[in-house]
């Protein structure tokens, strides 16, 4: 089998048996109780199992890898991640935000459910994430469930991922400049991609000083991760997606493609993955998985 050969399967290997195993985590660790919270565990269900490329969990325990972390800490804290990801689609798709029908392919958790329920599945993911990092089972260590839960935390809040949510509302008002749009999405999508990073790092207890080539890495698989998300905004299929298309143009929003036209966002999105990789030299084959992850930001068309 030919090089590229061998990092297509192994990452066709890493996705696939990383949405088994945050679906199975999801489903063991979110049981349908019989009384009346059943709807709300149902919505959070609904939204958590069966969908999304789960990129986080696996850039996040793609790292711990790396360093010699047990598979299950690392999914217990892939699954912590991804609920916030998962918490910021609810709200994101509601109607008083973007007001989307479709995600993953099927309908929106208001529409499938109810509006107040979306509002509630997703509070209740965001507490659920903090709680399965907090808990032993995730690391004995007090000390490394406390840099999780700050990374996280921090990630997810007005410092990072809701602070590029609100910058996002806001651009639909105001035009912004290429620097304004890529702070936008280093905070909007870059923070939790970077996050997932730093989160593999933490439990590999990699000290702070040691991870400025992860960083780098999750820099820039985070702008070329948007500037892909732009194009199959721009030109990509509803169909194939899994959601609407053409959403930000509709909404006069400034993005990679509408400031750089798209072949000099798809040439910048490849240059940054060259980059991305670059940082990683450190690292041999043990590597590669991440290696393949970069490039495939890039190609994906959903």
């Amino acid at each position: 089998m030919s090089a590229a050969g061998v990092a297509d399967s192994l990452l066709t290997g890493g996705l696939s048996r990383i949405a088994l195993e945050i679906d199975g985590a999801f489903d063991a660790l979110l049981p349908v109780p019989d009384d009346a919270r059943a709807r709300l565990i149902e919505a959070m269900r609904y939204a958590a199992i069966g969908g999304g490329k789960r990129l986080r969990p696996l850039l996040l325990s793609a790292v711990a890898e790396l360093y010699g972390v047990q598979r299950e800490p690392a999914i217990r804290a892939g699954v912590a991640i991804e609920a916030i990801h998962v918490y910021s689609l609810i709200h994101d798709d509601l109607p008083c935000m973007d007001d989307d029908a479709l995600r993953h392919g099927k309908p929106t958790l208001h529409l499938a459910f109810d509006e107040a329920t979306a509002v509630l599945a997703g509070d209740s993911l965001h507490a659920f994430a903090f709680e399965v990092l907090s808990d032993p089972a995730t690391s004995p260590d007090p000390f490394t469930r406390i840099e999780l839960v700050q990374c996280l935390g921090h990630a997810s809040g007005a410092q990072g991922m809701a602070g590029g949510q609100m910058m996002d509302l806001v651009a639909e008002t105001t035009e912004f400049d290429l620097p304004t749009v890529t702070r936008l999405q280093q905070l909007k999508t870059g923070a939790l991609l970077g996050c997932a990073v730093e989160m593999g790092a933490i439990l590999g207890r990699v000290q702070p000083e040691g991870r400025a080539h992860l960083r780098g890495y999750a820099r820039d698989i985070g702008l070329a991760f948007q500037i892909a998300d732009d194009l199959i905004d721009h030109e990509g299929d509803a169909k194939v997606a899994g959601k609407a298309v053409g959403k930000d143009a509709d909404a006069g929003k400034q993005t990679f493609v509408s400031l750089l036209g798209p072949d000099r966002a798809r040439a910048q999105a490849r240059m940054l993955v060259d980059q991305a990789i670059g940082h990683l030299a450190q690292h041999g084959r043990e590597a590669d998985l991440l290696r393949s992850l970069a490039r495939y930001i890039v190609e994906r068309d959903h």
